[in-house]
């Protein structure tokens, strides 16, 4: 693998500006020592004792955290509610040095949350407990939808590229609702000077004119082939949703890399091996950070795939947090997997 043009565009990675405009999230981490266990006067239940939570920026907000960790700079759009929740995602975000201005904020809302109780193990590291959420189980009203496209449409002069996050896998319960999805298209549509890009949960194959990318099982899922690992059926479907999206795809394949799906043919870009304890939690955001960053810079899909893989190789090695990498980080990976690669006579990109 030929890791020069990679380590040449990161060096210039403060010059790219995104928009990451959709669902945001707070990630909220709660520790718990069993030691401090001790029961309810109430219920004589046991009462877990927190003595130490932590908060990120998650969704939408991870994506900003890993570009702005390698240096991009960062415009926000997303919804949050008038709440303690939404003061802490806007702080978290504004913390890594996002540009907040045109979130959109709503009593009519909640801020989405994802409460994370983690549990001390006898061997000294945490396991998390059922997750605790707090979601919005009704669409986004119609004013809220109309900000948000507002938002985006102001600020687009601004940016190279907009990634678009469509984290829920419920119809219209989150920012890109059918109406805001089509609205978007047709903005990627009249803009074929942007970089548009799309990681959808359960949706890819509605967006248009912009490049998609999800894993295998949101590829297959709903399908005959759903849960399939077999790079031919999992090309074979790339292919056919790449032909309806109009653009490049990217399909994650977490320790077997990723395929690039693009009119000229298809790459299989291998993962960057890692060993140790791994946490996977937000590897597919920070895979996006990556490969938008490194199409913003000029790198090709392939470049940008193996980018994506690096950094979230990186992100997964970090337990119980949502993690980042820098472009230090990823510079020393980069060259460390070229050098493998050459001295294995594997093949470059």
């Amino acid at each position: 693998m030929n890791v020069r043009p990679i380590l040449q565009a990161l060096s210039r990675a403060a010059e790219a500006r995104m928009i990451v405009f959709g669902d945001y999230t707070l990630d909220k981490y709660l520790y718990i020592d069993p030691s401090r266990d001790e029961p309810s006067v109430e219920t004589g239940l046991t009462a877990y004792q927190v003595h130490e939570k932590r908060m990120y920026a998650g969704s939408g907000g991870t994506i900003t955290n890993n570009l702005r960790a390698l240096g991009a700079q960062v415009i926000s759009i997303g919804l949050m509610g008038e709440d303690g929740e939404g003061f802490e995602l806007r702080r978290c975000l504004e913390a890594v040095g996002a540009d907040t201005a045109s979130m959109v904020r709503s009593p009519e809302v909640c801020t989405a949350v994802y409460t994370k109780p983690m549990r001390l193990q006898p061997d000294g590291t945490w396991a998390e407990m059922n997750r605790l959420d707090f979601r919005n189980f009704t669409p986004p009203p119609q004013d809220l939808q109309a900000r948000l496209l507002e938002n985006l449409e102001a600020r687009l002069p601004e940016a190279d590229a907009v990634i678009l996050i469509d984290q829920f896998c419920q119809r219209n319960l989150g920012v890109l609702t059918d109406t805001v999805r089509g609205e978007v298209s047709r903005l990627a549509r009249r803009h074929p000077e942007k970089l548009f890009y799309v990681d959808s949960r359960a949706f890819s194959r509605e967006f248009r004119d912009m490049i998609v990318k999800c894993n295998h099982l949101e590829l297959t899922a709903g399908t005959p082939d759903s849960g399939s690992e077999d790079p031919e059926i999992l090309e074979r479907a790339a292919e056919r949703l790449r032909r309806q999206t109009g653009n490049t795809f990217f399909v994650t394949r977490g320790e077997r890399g990723m395929l690039v799906l693009r009119e000229e043919g298809t790459a299989q870009v291998p993962a960057f091996p890692v060993t140790g304890p791994i946490d996977i939690v937000g590897a597919g955001d920070a895979s996006t950070a990556g490969i938008v960053l490194g199409l913003t810079l000029g790198l090709t899909p392939e470049e940008a795939a193996a980018l994506g893989c690096c950094v979230s190789s990186i992100t997964i090695q970090q337990l119980g947090v949502t993690g980042t990498a820098t472009v230090p980080q990823v510079c020393e990976r980069l060259r460390s997997y070229g050098t493998m690669f050459a001295e294995t006579g594997g093949n470059q990109l």
